[in-house]
């Protein structure tokens, strides 16, 4: 086997060996490009703010400092908003995935009363919409204003992420739910048994949407509620920022300059950045696999 390989591996000509060099030179420029910024500003974030005014911090960090992590975590606010934001996105995540798959499998279906007209009007609502005062009323009228589930029921489900499920489900062969129905199984037999285990890749992915979109949603908070208790975490930072960008701190900055432990807004900015993003991140890779799967049969029909 090993000489096969090495034989192989004579054979190749100079064209491609130019080939490969390019290829790591331009993976290598993209990996730089993309993680480098990232790095940085964690790097910068565990450095001593005072310090890193000076600049010439690069990948590491030159004076290590946990200081702008505690001025915001240390807070009493922030804390609990970050029991809403999890909240949210673990009490949303799922029931937006059930609620759009449950949608998504009537309308694969061809025999469907209206199945074109059904399909047609929910994708007329992704270009059409009766605007944001509309939208405000509706949900004054429904009692969701000032109220935890303003969060959940108005993401509960979304047209893009219901194609999606909808065209992997029409991917699968039809003689699975044929067979069902031959041992005498509905639909909801097929639904549970048969379709949500083999759309796992697909269900997984639009998770991961939902998830990203709960995590990171604040404009919502802004909008729908006047509690400081229903803030979620993404609200409570862009605070934090608007304070220290405006220069309302600066007393407490010198304060904390005494003690030897100040803050600045860009230790605050960096800082901020590293929690609203790492939690998304650290989940990523346990559903990086069924991540380009469910994308890519997800989208073999239109």
């Amino acid at each position: 086997m090993t000489a096969v390989s090495n034989k192989i591996r004579q054979r190749r000509t100079p064209g491609e060996w130019v080939l490969d060099i390019v290829k790591v030179i331009f993976l290598t420029l993209v990996v730089i490009v993309t993680v480098y910024p990232f790095w940085n500003i964690f790097v910068i974030s565990l450095n001593d703010a005072t310090d890193a005014v000076r600049g010439g911090i690069y990948f590491f960090p030159r004076v290590f400092s946990l200081y702008s992590y505690k001025e915001i975590l240390g807070r009493a606010t922030f804390q609990h908003s970050i029991l809403i934001t999890l909240a949210r996105t673990l009490i949303g995540t799922p029931l937006a995935v059930m609620a759009t798959a449950m949608l998504a499998y009537p309308l694969s279906r061809k025999d469907l009363v209206g199945h074109k007209f059904w399909s047609l009007l929910f994708v007329f609502t992704m270009y059409f919409g009766g605007g944001q005062v509309p939208y405000y009323m509706v949900l004054k009228g429904l009692g969701l204003l000032n109220n935890f589930w303003v969060f959940i029921f108005p993401l509960i489900m979304n047209v893009y992420n219901m194609i999606l499920i909808r065209s992997y489900i029409e991917s699968m062969p039809s003689s699975l739910f044929e067979a069902v129905r031959i041992d005498g199984g509905n639909d909801l037999v097929i639904f549970f048994r048969i379709v949500l285990p083999l759309s796992k890749p697909i269900l997984m992915t639009v998770a991961l949407f939902v998830a990203i979109n709960q995590w990171n949603s604040w404009f919502d908070a802004y909008l729908y509620t006047s509690s400081q208790d229903l803030k979620p975490m993404q609200s409570i930072l862009v605070e934090i920022l608007n304070q220290y960008q405006t220069g309302a701190t600066t007393a407490q900055q010198m304060s904390q300059g005494k003690t030897g432990a100040t803050v600045t807004p860009d230790s605050i900015r960096m800082a901020a950045t590293m929690v609203a993003t790492i939690p998304i991140i650290l989940v990523y890779p346990f559903i990086q696999k069924y991540f380009v799967k469910g994308i890519m049969l997800g989208a073999v029909k239109g």
